[in-house]
């Protein structure tokens, strides 16, 4: 059984989408600056693809095309097919002698980040509110901070 003409659309857009996809697409080729300093693009890649077709009746009966003088039963084709590719940067990453650091380009991207930075500050203020409210539970002073 031969194929369909619709699996080859798609068959020859996806493998040129296939050829598109490649590391350096997401993570940018190094750039090396003067003072030794590394730094990389990072984006958000994102891909679509459609395809579509149809098969036509002529005068409604079947083509009278022929295959070996046999007649044969396909119906005219026609379709197409296509893709895109978005590819936006989000950041940089700086390698250099004093460690690694993500500079983000949409200052929202990077809010779990900052959160995570914070959590341990956080921790040691209700640590230490914890602290001093169980030594005022222990050692009650009265309004001028006085021990009573």
């Amino acid at each position: 059984m031969s194929n369909h003409p619709i699996q080859g659309l798609m068959t020859t857009a996806m493998e040129n989408l296939k050829q598109m996809i490649d590391v350096n697409t997401i993570i940018g080729d190094p750039v090396e600056t003067p003072d030794g300093s590394v730094i990389l693009t990072v984006s958000k890649v994102g891909f679509g693809f459609a395809a579509g077709g149809s098969e036509f009746m002529l005068d409604g009966k079947q083509n009278g095309n022929t295959l070996n003088g046999q007649a044969s039963s396909e119906h005219p084709f026609g379709g197409g097919s296509g893709g895109g590719v978005s590819i936006t940067p989000i950041a940089f990453l700086v390698v250099n002698s004093s460690g690694v650091k993500l500079l983000h380009l949409d200052e929202n991207t990077h809010l779990y980040e900052k959160i995570l930075d914070f959590a341990p500050q956080v921790v040691e203020k209700i640590q230490a509110m914890l602290k001093k409210n169980k030594e005022e539970q222990t050692h009650p002073k009265d309004d001028l901070g006085n021990l009573i």
